[in-house]
């Protein structure tokens, strides 16, 4: 049995993907440096923790909140509004003040010490306008980056609850979908009961091959050489007319001797009796019978589990119907029903709060970019202040003189202290908006989510008005709450482990293979086969082995045979002796002398052609069985003795054997089977937890919200009024510094001469007096 390879593993389509809520997670930006710096400063406002008795009290009797207990909550808020109350008062009346009062006023006289003070001013200006021009550029930046998320964030909410309703209306059919994949592994299984019965056949054939092979083999062996000695050979070579005619020989040569004496030869005929009629089988006939009874295992072992193999079909429908009953057990569709109606609730409520919300995200972005590009025209007004007036200055020789390019410099750089003038109580009036909102959601509801608070105040009795009651609204666990159904949600638990339900559900009970394939596995364990006995040899067969074995071939004397083999059939070569009478002839006068020795000579010549040389070809021949026979003889019984015993281990033992093979290949198919069988149970029960019938998106909503509102909106938010308020107040210094620098750019005023100078009255208000340039 080998362990299944790749064939093995079965293929589910994934499906009820389309309707998952897709998890969001925080990108990584360039920002984020800026998003730690702005959440520091909040939680350094704001280091109050969740206010649970404020929320408990707001959210049961609103009208029973009290001021001092906002303020309470709210003291770093509040204390920024007081600062931001002061800074839209007090910067356009002192700056307006300071502006007029300084800047119609002139350097009195040249001193050594005025090109360092104007290049600190310089420097000033420009470093101020350089954090500035940074932080205006993020203020854009972050804006644009609100503005952008913004109406996805706020789309996301209903398309989120939608999917979650349709997720939930969904289930049954889900759960349906999944129960008919179990024609996967039973179209699988069909395929494999098809081939299963030849499968094992050829199993057997092939591990018992070997051994009846091996066995054929040796028979076929025993009865060669039992066709090798049959008696009529040797009765054909012993019993010709040469051992006989030794006489008639003698006197026809009448001076020639015979070369061997075959009188000497042992008698055989004890042999010859016992050998009489055999074979009486045909060996070749039995071999090839026993070959194909083997051979024809495969067709027989498919014959014989036929029956088994319908039967088997049939547990494996009454199998399906079983599974069925997942589906038709399944207890979710009545319970999720709530959650449906609550999501469908929070859809619709959820509209007109976030329309205004786009409403007011259009009108904060169209204030922020106007409020913005005022700010870069105050620094194009500084940088075109500056350039002018340095390069007037750079071009005036007598400091008293007037330059027309300084004084346009000095008038830039005040037309750029009136915007700032005018419009830094809008600046700081839009910073603080923002500030309040983006920093109460970072602080009050960000913060919170991720430390878990929120669940908690939820989770404890009596926080939530009982319209408000989520427990109860989404059917949970009487002993469970948002916390730790978000929490098992998360880890991937199903929806009927955290809803609340008539009666428990298993879903893992459920699911246990043995459930299902009890019937399929103990039919394939009682099953036994009868592939019917294998006959190698029959009984006449092995009758005549045994009777070549007792039959003597073993006792003759088969070393006179060879001796005798060795001697010529006469002493004398007949041709030659032929030939000298034939020349003795020619010489002969007389002529009845020449007659009889040409008589002889012929004679010679007939006994040659005739006798001797068929003679010869029979000793040949003889010879040759004599040689067989005598190698065979020595171990004959023990071979046959050997054979049959060989040939019938291999009978008693095939059965056995076949049995054993039939065991172990329907072993191996039964865990193949059930390996089946639990891989499509294993892939129901991940299938209902992570997908059909899953809880995780719920979770995965949660976070989701989290994600969008904390990530991707407040924190762009709220670096985009903490940008923005870096502007406004470095605006303070750009002031003061810029209305300080155009002094610089105007003609410098030459000292008066009076009766009375500066230095000897030291408290004379000196009079208004026009200087003429």
């Amino acid at each position: 049995c080998h362990p299944s390879g790749p064939g093995g593993v079965l293929r589910f389509t994934d499906r009820h993907a389309e309707i998952q809520v897709p998890a969001l997670h925080r990108v990584p930006s360039s920002l984020d440096p800026l998003y730690g710096l702005v959440r520091r400063c909040l939680d350094l406002i704001q280091q109050n923790p969740l206010p649970t008795e404020l929320l408990r009290t707001a959210l049961n009797d609103p009208g029973s909140v009290r001021t001092s207990q906002v303020v309470q909550y709210e003291l770093g808020y509040v204390v920024c509004a007081a600062v931001a109350l002061l800074f839209t008062v007090a910067v356009p009346v002192a700056g307006m003040c300071f502006c007029y009062c300084r800047s119609r006023r002139r350097l009195r006289a040249h001193r050594r010490s005025l090109g360092c003070r104007r290049r600190c001013l310089l420097a000033c200006l420009s470093f101020t306008s350089l954090i500035i021009l940074v932080s205006v550029t993020c203020a854009f930046v972050t804006s644009q980056r609100v503005k952008g998320q913004m109406e996805p964030g706020l789309g996301a909410v209903p398309s989120t609850l939608r999917t979650l309703r349709q997720h939930l209306a969904n289930v049954p059919q889900g759960v349906q979908m999944v129960v008919d994949k179990f024609e996967v592994p039973r179209k699988q299984i069909i395929s494999d009961l098809g081939g299963l019965s030849r499968s094992v056949g050829l199993s057997i054939h092939a591990q018992l091959q070997a051994m009846t092979y091996a066995a054929l083999a040796d028979l076929q062996d025993r009865a060669r050489g039992t066709a090798g000695a049959r008696p009529r050979r040797v009765v054909a070579l012993l019993d010709d007319p040469r051992c006989t005619s030794c006489a008639s020989v003698l006197g026809r040569a009448q001076g020639l001797e015979l070369g061997a004496d075959y009188g000497k030869v042992p008698s055989v005929e004890k042999v010859l009796k016992a050998l009489a009629g055999l074979p009486r089988s045909d060996f070749a006939e039995m071999i090839r019978q026993g070959n194909g009874t083997f051979n024809s295992i495969p067709e027989l072992a498919v014959e014989r589990m036929a029956q088994v193999i319908q039967d088997l079909r049939g547990d494996l429908a009454r199998t399906a119907e079983k599974v069925q009953s997942i589906a038709d057990g399944f207890p979710l569709p009545d319970y999720t029903r709530p959650v449906s109606e609550a999501l469908g609730t929070a859809e619709e409520r959820s509209q007109p709060y976030l329309r205004e919300v786009q409403r007011f995200e259009r009108y904060r972005w169209i204030a922020g970019t106007v409020l913005c590009s005022i700010i870069l025209l105050i620094l194009v007004c500084n940088v075109t202040g500056m350039a002018l007036g340095a390069y007037g200055l750079s071009k005036r020789e007598d400091p008293s003189d007037y330059e027309c390019r300084g004084e346009a410099g000095a008038k830039f750089l005040l037309v750029g202290v009136g915007l700032a003038f005018l419009f830094s109580w809008l600046l700081i009036l839009l910073v603080f908006a923002t500030f309040l909102v983006g920093g109460n959601i970072q602080t009050l509801v960000c913060r919170n989510w991720v430390n878990q608070e929120i669940y908690k105040f939820i989770d404890t009795p009596g926080n939530l008005p009982p319209s408000m009651n989520l427990t109860r609204q989404l059917n949970l666990r009487r002993d469970s709450n948002l916390s730790s159904a978000y929490r098992e949600c998360k880890s991937g638990a199903g929806l009927w482990e955290v809803l609340q339900l008539d009666r428990s559900y298993d879903l893992d009970e459920h699911l246990k293979t043995p459930k299902y394939t009890a019937d399929f596995q103990k039919r394939l364990g009682d099953f036994t086969a009868n592939l019917g006995d294998v006959r190698l040899l029959r009984s006449e067969g092995r009758q005549d082995l045994e009777t070549f074995a007792r039959s003597g071939v073993d006792e003759v004397d088969y070393g006179r045979f060879q001796e005798e083999m060795k001697n010529p059939v006469v002493q004398t070569s007949l041709p030659g002796l032929a030939r000298n009478l034939e020349g003795l002839q020619k010489m002969q006068r007389n002529s009845t002398v020449a007659g009889r020795l040409a008589a002889e000579a012929q004679a010679l010549w007939h006994m040659q052609n005739s006798t001797v040389q068929s003679q010869e070809a029979l000793v040949a021949k003889l010879g040759e069985s004599v040689q067989f026979l005598s190698r065979l003889a020595p171990h004959l019984k023990e071979r046959v003795k050997r054979t049959l015993a060989t040939t019938a281990s291999v009978e008693a033992r095939l059965p056995v054997q076949a049995q054993q093979i039939l065991r172990q290949e329907l072993g191996c198919f039964t865990r193949k089977e059930l390996r089946y069988f639990a891989q499509y149970l294993n892939w129901v029960g991940q299938t209902l937890r992570e997908d059909v019938a899953s809880c995780q998106p719920l979770a995965t909503a949660l976070d989701n919200g989290r994600v969008i509102l904390c990530d991707r909106i407040a924190e762009p938010w709220n670096a985009f009024w903490f940008s923005l308020g870096c502007c406004t107040f470095f605006l303070i210094p750009n002031i003061i510094f810029a209305v300080r620098l155009t002094k610089h750019f105007r003609p410098i005023r030459n000292r008066l001469i009076s009766t009375g100078s500066e230095e000897t009255c030291p408290f004379h208000i000196p009079r208004v007096t026009a200087l003429k340039l």
